[in-house]
């Protein structure tokens, strides 16, 4: 049954929809970047609470910046904006549909359409999901970038803008003229302090051009920090025939494991959902459980991909099966990152390595090595440099971390141990596989990545650790490199 609106009452039974009348939906929220992630987890907490007959104000459309997006609002759209969502345990499969997006915005030069949606009443919170690196900030400092190309381009073009941010800004600037208050600014993204990211991106740019609406932007508007948990691997031809069987022709499915976590700050200044009413957890400590969960999560995703990825691993779950790799992982995070993370609430981060263990081995859920290294050059500057920071701060031994980069640093050469090719996996990948051909004979070469490392090169236990284990990955290989940190 091809899914839509009208199919839904027409489903197998087994299959979850929506209980409320999608008609009667209104818009809210306009969440940009509007990938899986999204669908299976900030649009399943708005979709459990319509179906407990709440929010029904609060619909999704969603939005996108770049021209890629345009595939997938074709898909949602020829849908109804429907999704599947298909929870893989190793109990069982369940499949539900959720309902609690209406549209999908025209994806245009300048974003007119974007900016005056977002400038609508009606909207009251913009959300945000656009990955780690599409927010501008300086690599050694952390702060904005105000110099980046596209921001200048915004700053000088103010009603055409390129950047999500600009966008922001153009739609709040209409706010203000038409005598309406902010809408809330909510990123989603998998960095410490989102919501002060995204609050110095848009206060930011906006000062460049206004500084009397940078300040009431500052003043009035809201951006609360959070924490997004929920592993969901890109869609395979396999789950889109995996939905088929069940019932359902999808053009766009997720899957996703039963785990789901979502930490916020209530710092909303134009109302919100009531999303505690379905399990998320509204606390003012939002960073502690930020740090726990992108430090042993995602920092921990990179331990096991790019080791995954020069052995010819496919999957997240094939490491966690490897003979070596679950050991490697545990010690690691034994050795490098649990000391430089906290207890929260109800779980210290012992038992949530346990957890992530468990989560990371679950055969059932493809999430594949390829996609969790992607992008390396954001998520090591985001997940595992703090967290070596804070080693080297402390005068601890920095041995553990340094081979998790120099592994990174082997992969990036391009080149698997059974000689197979690793396809270009980084916006920067030209940049990081001539450093890392380099490094083979001199290692100092990779840490001299200044936009990257800083000032961490000039750290000399740092520099002589990673330099002695990359010199025994490309002489020894990966396998004896490992066995040697575990003995």
């Amino acid at each position: 049954m091809k899914l839509s609106d009208s199919a839904l009452s027409r489903l197998p039974d087994a299959i979850e929809c929506p209980r409320y009348d999608r008609s009667r939906l209104r818009p809210g929220i306009v969440h940009i970047g509007l990938g899986n992630f999204h669908r299976a987890h900030q649009a399943w907490y708005l979709h459990r609470l319509m179906q407990k007959g709440q929010a029904l104000d609060w619909a999704i459309i969603g939005a996108g910046v770049r021209p890629y997006d345009a595939k997938m609002r074709d898909k949602l759209l020829e849908q109804d904006c429907l999704t599947t969502l298909i929870e893989l345990d190793p109990k069982g499969t369940r499949a539900e549909v959720i309902g609690s997006m209406i549209d999908y915005l025209p994806i245009e030069e300048g974003n007119g359409p974007l900016i005056a949606q977002m400038a609508d009443a009606s909207i009251r919170i913009v959300a945000l999901t656009v990955t780690e690196g599409g927010y501008f900030l300086d690599a050694a400092t952390g702060d904005f970038d105000a110099d980046h190309e596209d921001i200048r381009h915004d700053a000088q073009n103010p009603e055409q803008p390129r950047t999500v941010f600009g966008a922001i800004v153009a739609a709040l600037r209409l706010r203000r003229a038409n005598g309406l208050p902010p809408f809330t600014a909510l990123s989603c993204d998998n960095l410490q302090g989102n919501g002060e990211i995204l609050r110095s991106c848009v206060v930011g740019l906006a000062s460049m051009t206004d500084p009397e609406l940078a300040e009431w932007i500052d003043s009035t508007g809201a951006f609360p920090n959070s924490m997004v948990d929920c592993i969901v691997p890109a869609t395979s031809d396999e789950l889109i025939e995996l939905a088929q069987d069940m019932g359902i022709e999808d053009a766009a499915p997720v899957s996703h494991e039963s785990f789901r976590q979502w930490v916020l700050e209530d710092v909303f200044c134009n109302g919100r959902p009531a999303w505690e009413a379905v399990g998320a957890t509204i606390t003012g400590d939002v960073h502690s459980y930020e740090t726990m969960k992108i430090r042993v999560l995602n920092g921990g995703h990179q331990v096991l991909a790019n080791a995954g990825e020069i052995l010819s691993l496919d999957t997240i779950a094939d490491c966690m099966q490897d003979e070596q790799l679950p050991a490697f992982f545990r010690k690691i995070q034994q050795d490098g990152i649990l000391p430089y993370v906290s207890a929260v609430p109800e779980m210290d981060p012992s038992d949530y390595l346990t957890l992530i263990e468990e989560r990371f081995a679950n055969p059932r859920i493809h999430d594949s090595v390829r996609r969790v290294a992607f992008d390396g050059s954001s998520r090591h500057t985001g997940f595992i440099l703090p967290v070596l920071r804070d080693a080297i701060a402390s005068g601890a031994s920095v041995q553990a971390l340094a081979l998790v980069e120099a592994l990174w640093a082997r992969m990036c050469t391009g080149l698997r141990e059974d000689g197979s090719e690793i396809e270009p996996n980084d916006p920067n990948w030209d940049a990081l596989q001539a450093a890392a051909l380099k490094a083979k004979t001199n290692p100092v070469v990779w840490l001299e990545q200044s936009e990257i490392y800083g000032a961490l090169v000039q750290e000399e236990a740092f520099v002589a650790a990673f330099g002695g284990w990359l010199t025994k990955l490309h002489d020894q290989g990966c396998r004896a490199t490992l066995s040697e940190y575990l003995s």
